[in-house]
């Protein structure tokens, strides 16, 4: 692997100690790092190395951001120091809290309990964001919650109470209210293997994982405690962990994911001491449950910067530890039809499924679409190039596993195994042909094939290249609607010619299809004509038509549907701008 040199750090600025920063040497050459200044302090924004083409689409998207440990410690000493005395109880503005979780707040005080909202809600309220849940605590032990309540359940141990309102919405029909409380000893680097209930919601705060999470509001009174400088945090758009970022990461090592995770749903920078926290801890994260980490995962994968979320995780050591196949593909140069190494070949490939907001099938297969390449890579002496025959079958079995340990549903890794088994269809308009187009519909399913004509564009943004949709992925495209669409034939109409002949008493032969082809007409012109009641009636006044009469009809008809059918198909060109 290529050891880059460190980072220049800006004059008047200490440099990073180099025992709080073990990705230091990894990151990319001082000339693809700029530095930038946010509100007193400095962020280092570092692009992926090894970037050979810009790419305008993308190229904001893979800047990835860490405050150096001596400013975090200033920021940290001295200007949290004075925001936390301003805001510790001061006065806020009002935030909007559904009327439901005003009304657990209010049943709450009105029986002499505090109730403040708490966690990713408040963050949320404060950067302007719908919240995804509501979480209330309070200083009331779960059974004198219950009692206040009708419809409550409370089934863990860390005194969760589900208080069920009378909300449609079903982010407001629960309300979990949880006493302020107590942890201590975290053995598995998962759960506390004690939990204490408390009536300081200062020891409540301080067991939280992010001081942006670590902020309570009372929405009945407006008033904001924020004793860990959240806030402040929020303003300045950093992640930090409440207090020491070892211990908050011992405790639950998912939370290292978390903050990546954050960095990426909020674009937020990860602060350097919790940064240098993460990759003292990394491994730890062997020891959280695959189900967690594909939570985490999946909700970093359906953010606006997954890529970014994904070069961080690298970075730190924590990749390896979700997929380490992934990192395999570092350094993996690729053929000249590529501008970037197998690595940041997926990552860009992910960031243009999120950059149009496809669904999470396509972003996982986007991810993973190519990585059998490092294993399929051989040099050809003839092309003086690398080829990579079959990385697609072997990325499919890859991922099928990949996707297994992450404890995926059956549906979600079938879907995307064939997609990434499916990925290097061929398009050459010149040559393909409808029936090859039916075999690939076939091979992925019709409800999956548009998935795959998206996966190909996200192969190609990947690429480097400027364009998504060229010619011969265009006129694919308009052939893969060709041999979806319901061609204009016979078969369109309410009778078929089993049933004409048991109302006309007609056997088998050319009148049938004339009949056939002249009640086709008829419907093409007014399409309401299309009941089978009317047809059946229809046919039997043109069975009684001479030969030659009803052939001229039925050629009529016939020279209609071959018109219909042509128009239909070159409506369906012009769509994807093909002749």
């Amino acid at each position: 692997m290529v050891t880059h040199k460190p980072f220049a750090v800006a004059k008047g600025f200490a440099r990073p100690r180099l025992g709080c920063f073990a990705w230091w040497q990894n990151m990319p050459p001082a000339s693809t790092c700029t530095e930038k200044r946010r509100a007193g302090a400095v962020f280092l924004s570092c692009a992926p190395g090894g970037i050979r083409t810009p790419n305008s689409s993308s190229e904001d998207c893979c800047d990835i951001h860490f405050t150096t440990r001596a400013i975090a410690l200033s920021y940290r000493r001295l200007a949290r120091t004075q925001w936390i005395a301003y805001n510790r109880g001061m006065d806020f503005k009002e935030l909007p809290v559904p009327q439901p979780v005003l009304e657990v707040c209010n049943t709450l005080k009105n029986a002499g309990f505090e109730a403040y909202l708490v966690g990713g809600c408040v963050r949320d309220l404060v950067v302007s964001r719908e919240p995804k849940d509501w979480d209330v605590t309070t200083n009331a032990n779960p059974e004198q919650i219950q009692s206040l309540f009708t419809e409550t359940f409370y089934e863990n141990d860390y005194g969760t109470v589900g208080v069920v309102t009378e909300s449609d919405d079903p982010k407001l029909k629960v309300i979990e209210v949880t006493p302020y409380r107590v942890e201590s000893g975290y053995s598995n680097a998962r759960h506390p293997d004690e939990v204490r209930f408390s009536d300081s919601l200062t020891e409540d705060l301080r067991r939280r994982d992010f001081t942006v999470n670590a902020i309570a509001y009372d929405p009945l009174t407006h008033e904001l405690i924020d004793e860990h400088g959240g806030k402040g945090d929020i303003e300045r758009k950093v992640i930090a962990a409440v207090g020491n970022p070892g211990e908050r990461f011992g405790e639950d090592a998912l939370r290292m994911l978390r903050a990546v995770r954050l960095s990426a749903e909020l674009d937020f920078v990860i602060e350097a001491e919790t940064a240098a926290g993460i990759v003292d801890q990394a491994s730890q994260l062997e020891k959280v449950s695959r189900e967690r980490v594909r939570d985490e995962l999946m909700r970093i994968l359906m953010s606006p910067g997954p890529m970014q979320a994904l070069y961080m995780a690298q970075k730190l050591g924590i990749l390896k530890y979700i997929i380490p196949e992934l990192e395999e593909g570092i350094g993996i140069d690729q053929n000249q039809a590529h501008s970037y190494d197998v690595f940041e070949h997926n990552m860009r490939s992910l960031q243009h499924a999120a950059d149009k907001n496809w669904p999470l099938e396509v972003r996982l297969s986007a991810l993973l679409h190519d990585v059998g390449k490092p294993t399929s890579r051989r040099w050809s002496d003839e092309k003086k190039d690398w080829t990579f025959h079959g990385h697609e079958v072997i990325g499919a079995k890859m991922a099928k596993k990949i996707l297994q340990d992450l404890r995926f549903s059956r549906e979600t890794i079938e879907n995307v195994t064939n997609l990434i088994r499916w990925h290097m269809f061929f398009s050459d308009p010149d040559t393909v042909t409808l029936s090859a187009v039916r075999r690939m519909i076939v091979n992925v399913g019709k409800e999956h094939i548009e998935e795959l004509l998206n996966l190909r564009m996200c192969d190609r943004i990947g690429t480097g290249r400027p364009k998504e949709q060229p010619f011969r992925l265009r006129k694919y495209m308009s052939m893969v609607d060709e041999a979806m669409r319901d061609p204009v034939s016979v078969g369109m109409l309410k009778i078929d010619g089993k049933r004409l002949m048991d109302v006309t008493y007609e056997t088998a032969g050319p009148r049938i299809g004339w009949i056939l082809h002249a009640l086709l007409e008829e419907v093409l012109d007014d399409p309401a004509k299309n009941t089978a009641e009317y047809l059946e009636n229809r046919s039997v006044e043109l069975s009684k038509e001479g030969n030659d009469a009803l052939k001229e009809i039925g050629e009529s008809g016939k020279d209609r549907r071959e018109k219909e059918d042509e128009a239909a198909i070159r409506e369906l060109r012009e769509k994807h701008h093909v002749s």
